[in-house]
């Protein structure tokens, strides 16, 4: 409740300030059908922002928990399973090329998603999945589709915009179009989540104490990992790259309400929406008029703290 909580005032928050602060009984004044100045800046280009940062916050928090239950590494997330770089990747390969099946792209980007992060788990495959392993071969892969991207963005200067958003993840000019998209995919995505929890722990048990009591441990473990998939790569055609999200929200949600996933999930939910919201009002007010990508902002925080827990991780 205190997690809702927050997230409505980061809401309120995010509504009032940026590069024209709105007083927040206007806002109020707003909603409740009176005359208000600024209401367009509100009602189309804010709100649509803040409803996109919840649905793709709680989108990669919950990918993330996901994908580290499967892999039973506290290490992995979208970006560093090249699951973020290979949607975005084909992304922009539709966008810059075949834009006629736009409608197509979270379907195309899933498929990008998917094959990227196959290519990682190959790589990484040896007896056994270990942590390090899966970092290596993710930078390794997430470095070439990288250089993809930026190739395309050299060929298509034109189009720089378009690809930059991509390249550095970014919530900005998101409109109801585009939370159209992500309320078709993501609410079911999320219900499969959430009903996903107890087979979750039966995997946290170990491989062995999950066959021993009937566990089919790889369909399970596949299973889930299409819908960790989904739900980053449907986010990630939407906003682009953004990293360390996935990786922080779960490891936070850890820290409060412990590794049981039935309470696991949907609290890394929130606080995955209430992180990007709080992130993205950042990314727009700190240098107003100018504005940060929310991608930058999030490497920025993440990045450091993906370094202390590969440190001690690397200890143990």
């Amino acid at each position: 409740m205190l997690s809702l909580t927050l997230l409505f005032v980061t809401a309120l928050l995010s509504l009032s300030v940026g590069s024209v602060n709105i007083p927040l009984k206007d806002i109020f004044h707003g909603f409740l059908g009176k005359e208000v100045q600024n209401w367009e800046i509100i009602m189309y280009l804010r709100l649509p922002r803040i409803v996109t940062s919840i649905i793709v916050g709680a989108n990669l928090a919950v990918a993330g928990v996901l994908l580290q239950a499967v892999m039973q590494n506290p290490l992995v997330d979208p970006g560093i399973t090249g699951v973020s770089s290979g949607a975005s990747v084909l992304a922009i390969l539709v966008m810059l090329y075949l834009p006629q099946y736009t409608l197509l792209l979270p379907i195309i980007s899933f498929f990008g998603g998917l094959f990227a992060a196959l290519i990682v788990y190959a790589l990484a495959w040896k007896n056994g999945l270990s942590p390090v392993r899966i970092v290596l071969a993710g930078v390794a892969v997430n470095a070439f589709l990288g250089s993809i991207s930026s190739i395309l963005a050299i060929l298509n200067s034109d189009k720089i915009a378009g690809v930059l958003m991509w390249l550095n993840g970014s919530i900005a000019g998101r409109n109801w179009k585009h939370v159209t998209i992500l309320l078709i995919y993501s609410p079911m995505f999320l219900v499969l989540a959430l009903l996903a929890s107890k087979a979750c722990n039966l995997i946290s048990l170990g491989e062995k104490n999950a066959l021993s009591i009937g566990t089919n441990v790889n369909l399970t473990r596949f299973l889930i990992s299409i819908i960790a998939i989904f739900l980053a790569s449907i986010s990630t055609c939407v906003v682009g790259i953004i990293g360390f999200l996935a990786l922080v929200a779960p490891h936070i949600s850890r820290m409060i309400v412990g590794s049981n996933h039935k309470y696991l999930i949907p609290f890394s939910m929130v606080l995955g929406s209430n992180i990007l919201l709080l992130a993205d009002t950042l990314s727009r007010s700190i240098a107003k008029p100018y504005e940060i990508p929310v991608g930058i902002t999030m490497s920025m925080f993440g990045g450091p703290f993906f370094i202390y827990l590969l440190r001690r991780r690397l200890r143990k």
